[in-house]
């Protein structure tokens, strides 16, 4: 079986977000897709079968199956694309988060993906220990959204990834604050999942993006994820939908051998 790391949201190999995509012809059993994900040990392996209208798409984490990965979504795009199906323009992919959809324009690659709306709750001691600094609000979609005074606080926060572990609201701890060269930044942790840190996740941005363009009265943003590897997303809000743009590069192109 073929295989393929693309690195997402990225200009060039070895930034953005690291994705490996198997397009396959019928699903493997859940746990060889599992086996896989564990053995590619990125933060995402993405699995494509092509049906009658569409594909259909799962994401595996180390950790297990996720509901919804941005970044590996672009990923199986950029492949299907060009080593597959090199005329489509959009690809609609059917998922465990519903339709999904991803148009190339150019060599920007953008997602179709369903806001995911944020709910304020109390901040707790716990919170404050695992991250090791005190956020100024908090927030709880599928993850904990937690708003920091500035741009050096999300790039300097060092949290304790076995506390943040062990949490008990959210999947992911998303940090984030108004940018000064972009509209906002974040960094992303998924201890629970066996990813410490996410280095630039579209997932969140359904999130982070909403939340950014009520605070900023924008609806078109440039994002920023501040991970050792950075990466940019184009970002635009459009009623219930959240458009996530960025560029790929292709890292390899392997054979996986399961017997």
């Amino acid at each position: 079986m073929k295989y393929f790391v693309v690195d997402a949201f990225a200009e060039k190999v070895f930034e953005g977000n690291p994705a490996g995509v198997c397009i396959m012809k019928e699903w493997l059993p859940d746990e060889i897709m599992q086996k896989i994900a564990i053995e590619n040990n990125l933060s995402e392996t993405a699995f494509a079968v092509k049906g009658a209208e569409n594909y259909k798409l799962r994401w595996f984490t180390p950790g297990g199956e996720i509901n919804l990965c941005g970044h590996a979504t672009l990923a199986t795009a950029f492949v299907i694309m060009n080593y597959f199906e090199k005329q489509l323009e959009t690809i609609q992919f059917e998922t465990m988060s519903g339709a999904l959809y991803v148009n190339r324009r150019d060599d920007l690659y953008e997602l179709d993906f369903p806001t995911v709306s944020s709910k304020e709750i109390p901040l707790t001691e716990q919170m404050i220990d695992a991250l090791g600094t005190t956020p100024v609000e908090t927030y709880l979609n599928r993850d904990l959204l937690l708003v920091l005074e500035s741009e050096e606080a999300v790039k300097n926060i060092s949290p304790d990834f076995s506390k943040l572990e062990k949490l008990p609201e959210g999947l992911g701890v998303i940090v984030t604050a108004k940018g000064s060269n972009y509209d906002f930044v974040s960094r992303a942790f998924f201890p629970k999942l066996k990813v410490n840190e996410d280095p630039v996740c579209g997932s969140a941005h359904c999130g982070l993006i909403p939340f950014w363009a009520d605070r900023l009265e924008k609806r078109e943003m440039v994002a920023r994820q501040l991970s050792n590897r950075g990466g940019t997303l184009y970002c635009k809000q459009e009623d219930t939908r959240v458009m996530l743009a960025g560029k790929a590069a292709l890292y390899s192109i392997a054979d996986i051998y399961i017997g």
